[in-house]
């Protein structure tokens, strides 16, 4: 028998090779922003009579998203979220954000009243 004070809980007395390094997974080919048809639209519905101005169609990864949505909260010192692949910025800050976004190279317009 074992040791009692052993404390080996499972054996398949084989050996299990280890996990190798992930694969790299290919980036996709970055997009030309100016390409993107990107829309800002001011929008109140369902949000209590509150403001929200809305950015869509910026066809980013999650993670270059929120490093929009991060820089765009601090210029104009005010929350958002990304939801369903849209920016949500709280605030009617249409004319400040399209104008952030031709800096970057984007191209947007303006939809809405």
């Amino acid at each position: 028998m074992t040791d009692p004070n052993s404390r080996l809980v499972y054996s398949t007395e084989e050996v299990i090779p280890r996990k190798g390094k992930p694969a790299v997974r290919n980036a996709p080919a970055p997009i030309d922003p100016a390409t993107c048809r990107t829309t800002v639209r001011l929008d109140r519905k369902g949000r209590g009579g509150k403001s929200v101005t809305v950015l869509e169609g910026l066809r980013l990864s999650a993670e270059d998203s929120e490093k929009l949505l991060k820089r765009l909260k601090t210029k104009f010192g005010t929350g958002g979220a990304v939801k369903n692949g849209a920016l949500e910025v709280q605030g009617d800050h249409c004319e400040g954000i399209m104008a952030e976004l031709g800096r970057i190279g984007y191209r947007p317009k303006r939809v809405g009243g």
